[in-house]
């Protein structure tokens, strides 16, 4: 599938008019980056999306229609961005936990431990009865099956998962489930008078966001709202670990607060926040942030005509909705990591030279934030958007494959045109700049990332 095609898709199925897609131009294709699947299509198609949808939005504003264009380079670039950053010009801390990473079982399966959080890693230790060293957690491992430890591990509430081929995956009612569900839904929620978009320089000026994500794929999301001219503030738990590097990569452009939803204080405060926003984007487990009152039909209820979105690992139905993943992940117990060691002549699994789940993820929620308010634009009504890591593996894998292991992979110091530089109160970052060129209302981050909680936990006048 091109990446005209697969942005014709996104574009259709959000029943938007297939004219505007005159009015964008995708340059270049695959292979961008060594791997057997179509990245390059997956960013050019998503990324293409949301720079559509901002052209729409501002159409809906001016009347006024203008150009997009969006290169593969600087989409696959955008895709890996926080490789990408420095902090005075040194690579910032690894975020990868050392006892991270693939392991044989004693059934000779692979299995992929996720422990780059302090709680998760302490919690696969206590199950593995192991110490906190590499060759320990091999040892530990070499004594479970594949399957079992997976199971064993998902039921202590810990982030693993066996590596499957993609018939597997198919076969697995977790992977049944997912390919049943659409790449996004948008589903109307509750009743509101429309909201025109009114004035405003950029896409989405005056358009105020709650962020309350974490990691990836949900602060991309935040992200590119930010970029197109939303004011995004940033709701971090003050006590939930968080990983600096994406802190620092996907806090562009956003506001940030710490807000204790433990709390009853810490709630009122969040139904006030959302009482003033536009757009609640969230990235918790299914029922997680329902359970604190905030539930998309709640969320409607504060503050009718609101855009809400959903982010999760799993999906929304199947017998692993509820388990906690990552793209890593997605990527092992869906079959990509096996396809992708296997074209690379490896003897083991190999992930994607991306976190490709994660950005189009969060590129297609973003999207799917843009068109729910041009719904309550033109016919009001308060909307929820929903997206999974595991919907969009499985868009990916749809997209075709490639023989492109042995492309040259994209280094640094090939994309110097591509970077941007900001001084923050980390140190001076040089980051990717926005992939999406816009003839008219091009794309920036106004204010730079800055460390959790910086921000007062309400509106600025």
């Amino acid at each position: 599938m091109t990446p005209q095609d697969a942005l014709r898709r996104i574009w259709t199925d959000a029943d938007l008019d297939a004219g505007a897609l005159e009015r964008i131009t995708l340059e270049g294709d695959d292979p961008v980056l060594p791997s057997t699947y179509r990245v390059g299509a997956a960013a050019l198609a998503s990324i293409g999306a949301t720079a559509l949808a901002a052209t729409e939005i501002w159409r809906e504003r001016t009347g006024r229609a203008q150009q997009a264009a969006l290169d593969v380079r600087g989409a696959a670039a955008a895709f890996r961005s926080e490789r990408y950053m420095r902090v005075d010009d040194a690579v910032p801390p690894d975020p990868w936990s050392p006892i991270a990473g693939f392991y044989r079982a004693g059934d000779g399966r692979w299995i992929q431990l996720h422990t780059n959080f302090p709680h998760h890693r302490d919690g696969v230790l206590r199950v593995l009865g192991c110490a906190d060293d590499k060759a320990a957690v091999a040892k530990a491992i070499e004594g479970w099956d594949a399957a079992t430890l997976e199971d064993a591990l998902a039921e202590a509430n810990m982030c693993a998962g066996m590596v499957r081929s993609p018939d597997e995956w198919r076969a697995h009612p977790q992977g049944q489930a997912v390919a049943r569900q659409p790449l996004f839904d948008i589903e109307r929620i509750g009743d509101a008078p429309a909201e025109p978009m009114g004035d405003g320089g950029r896409p989405l000026d005056g358009v105020r966001v709650l962020d309350l994500t974490r990691v990836i794929a949900g602060p991309v999301c935040g992200r590119t709202l930010a970029e197109h001219g939303a004011q995004v503030m940033r709701i971090a738990g003050p006590d939930l670990p968080f990983v600096p590097t994406l802190v620092m990569d996907t806090g562009r452009g956003k506001l940030s607060a710490h807000v204790d939803l433990s709390s009853d204080a810490g709630r009122g405060t969040l139904r006030e926040l959302t009482r003033g926003a536009d757009v609640f984007v969230q990235g918790y487990r299914p029922g997680a942030i329902a359970a604190r009152g905030f539930a998309p039909e709640q969320v409607a209820a504060l503050r009718p005509g609101i855009v809400c979105v959903s982010l999760c690992a799993y999906g929304y139905d199947g017998p692993w909705q509820d388990r906690r993943g990552f793209d890593s992940l997605l990527q092992s117990v869906s079959g990509i990591a096996h396809e992708e060691g296997r074209a690379a002549g490896h003897d083991g699994p190999k992930h994607l030279p991306c976190q490709a789940l994660d950005h189009a993820t969060g590129y297609l929620a973003a999207f799917g934030a843009m068109v729910g308010l041009l719904r309550r634009s033109r016919e009001g009504g308060s909307w929820h958007v929903r997206v999974s890591l595991a919907r969009t593996g499985h868009w990916i894998e749809n997209l075709g494959r490639i023989d492109g292991m042995s492309h040259p992979d994209l280094k640094r110091e090939s994309i110097g045109d591509l970077i941007q530089v900001s001084d923050t109160p980390f140190g001076r970052l040089s980051h990717v700049a926005p992939a999406a060129r816009l003839a008219e209302t091009p794309p920036y981050w106004q204010l730079p990332s800055v460390p959790l909680g910086t921000h007062p936990s309400a509106w600025p006048a």
